[in-house]
Parts: C-alpha cells; structure tokens; sequence
C-alpha cells in the first residue's frame, strides 16, 4: 500500500523521468528547461518529466532507440519541428542508428505524407552536418 501511495505522489516517478530525461536529452538540456522554467511553467515542466519521461519512457515494453524513432515519426508527421530537432539530437544517446531514422522517415511518407517526410529529412541531414562538422 505504501509503494502505491508512493507512486501517486509522483515523487519516485519524478525522480525516474528525470534520470531518463537527462540521459536521452542530455544534463545540459534538462538544466536549462528546469533553471529558466516560471511560476507560469513550473507544473508543466513537472508534468511532462512525471508524465512523458517517468511513466512512458520507462515502462518496459519498448527499447529506447524504437520510443526514440516513435518520437521522430510523430513530431515529423504532425510538424512539430522544435521537438523533431530535440529528438534527433538525442538519437546519440539513444542508440537509434541513422539507417533507423531514415526508414522511420519513409513510414511518415507513406502513412503521414511526402511533405512532412520531406520536410523532416531536410532538418536531419541539416542537424547530421552540423555533428559531423563539429
């Protein structure tokens, strides 16, 4: 009983989904989304590390580079540039390997349409530059 009252007062999950936050965006990341979070985002920033990070990252049913590769294809797909980059980003500490990355990009094409692939496939060979360079 007391591990369930635990779980439902976030604090366990908190402290998961902020383990599995920093390690796929990166501590930097996380610091900068924490440190310049307002009174006015403060409880979003909580629920996105209790929600997204604490309790769908880290369920078990999945590896971390195909809940990466979910996340590329649905940002791409809705044309959430922001995020698709963030994630694409974080593809190196995924283990989501480049090959990956494009044939999630041609699932988009087909179930989500050309445009949004296309779009997509733009800013990661732009983001697959900019790492190589440096």
């Amino acid at each position: 009983m007391l591990d369930f009252l635990a779980a439902r007062s976030g604090g366990d999950t908190y402290e998961a989904g902020l383990g599995v936050r920093r390690a796929v965006l990166g501590p930097a990341h996380v610091a900068r989304s924490l440190d310049g979070a307002t009174e006015f985002d403060r409880d979003f920033q909580r629920f996105i590390t209790e929600t997204a990070w604490g309790k769908v990252w880290t369920r078990p049913g999945l590896p971390r580079a195909m809940r990466s590769l979910l996340v590329l294809a649905i940002t791409a797909s809705l044309g959430r540039e922001e995020e698709f980059k963030l994630h694409l980003r974080a593809t190196r500490n995924t283990g989501a390997t480049r090959e990956e990355i494009a044939e999630a990009l041609m699932q988009v094409a087909v179930y989500a349409g050309v445009p949004a692939a296309n779009s997509a496939f733009r800013m990661a060979k732009a983001i697959f530059r900019e790492e190589e360079a440096g």
